[in-house]
């Protein structure tokens, strides 16, 4: 049978594992495991490429990656078939064929990444891997006219960490949405492409918005920085989660 490029959208949580992307050193990753778990249905190894990287203990209910194969298993049926060698805490949700000029990072239009704050002093167990238990006192409309500044076509520079190793920091925010339901609040943020820790520290910018820190205005002197040191702290990984990948 001829070659397939496969499509997969994977879900994952992240508490376990370094990250997404394969490491020279002996430490386990989301694709690492992936990788083992495919090769094992298809009969031979391979190489997946993914929409990008997610840090340790970062999760993903839409990561998207592809890989080439000449198994003759239906894509209907292969995700089904790879989950049974993967552990509980990965699962692909769907599989399928794509043509040679998909490409996981270069054809993608947008992601969104959901931020996850548990604004209480009493914490679900249950819920502690995947929400940053913010206790403060936080208030939620300053944030959300703060975070309007940042919608657009920005130099990011004051939100990206050290060694993002990108040539640009400009990117366009089309979304960046604070919202709340009981004690939850949630930041949700798409855009056609994000820096190093660029989510996790307007997060925390955003934070100590509500706080009463800053007045919601003082993000665009932030940006207009260009300084990481100008911006908030930032917010733990783990209440962070790649919600899907547009094309």
């Amino acid at each position: 049978m001829a070659e397939r490029k496969i499509k997969l959208t994977i879900a994952y949580d992240g508490s376990g594992y370094h990250g997404w992307q394969r490491q020279k050193r002996e430490i386990v990753t989301v694709q690492q495991v992936m990788e083992g778990a495919i090769g094992r249905v298809v009969n031979h190894p391979v190489e997946l490429r993914g929409s990008g990287r997610t840090d340790t203990a970062v999760h993903a209910a839409g990561q998207v990656a592809t890989f080439r194969s000449s198994t003759p298993i239906p894509s209907e049926r292969l995700h089904h078939a790879i989950n049974t060698r993967l552990p509980r805490d990965i699962r692909v949700r769907k599989a399928t064929d794509v043509g040679d000029d998909f490409d996981a990072i270069g054809s993608s239009k947008s992601k969104l990444y959901r931020y996850t704050i548990f604004n209480y002093d009493k914490l679900p167990p249950v819920s502690a891997k995947y929400c940053y238990h913010y206790y403060h006192s936080c208030e939620l409309e300053p944030m959300q006219e703060a975070a309007e500044y940042l919608v657009g076509k920005h130099d990011f520079a004051s939100f990206a960490s050290a060694g993002h190793g990108r040539e640009s920091t400009v990117r366009t925010l089309k979304r960046c949405a604070v919202w709340k339901k009981f004690h939850w609040i949630y930041f949700d943020l798409e855009a056609n492409g994000f820096l190093y820790h660029m989510v996790r520290n307007m997060v925390g910018t955003l934070l100590e918005v509500g706080r009463g820190y800053w007045q919601p205005r003082a993000v665009e002197e932030i940006l207009a920085a260009r300084d990481r040191s100008a911006a908030g702290p930032m917010a733990p990984a783990h209440g962070l989660s790649l919600q899907w990948v547009r094309y």
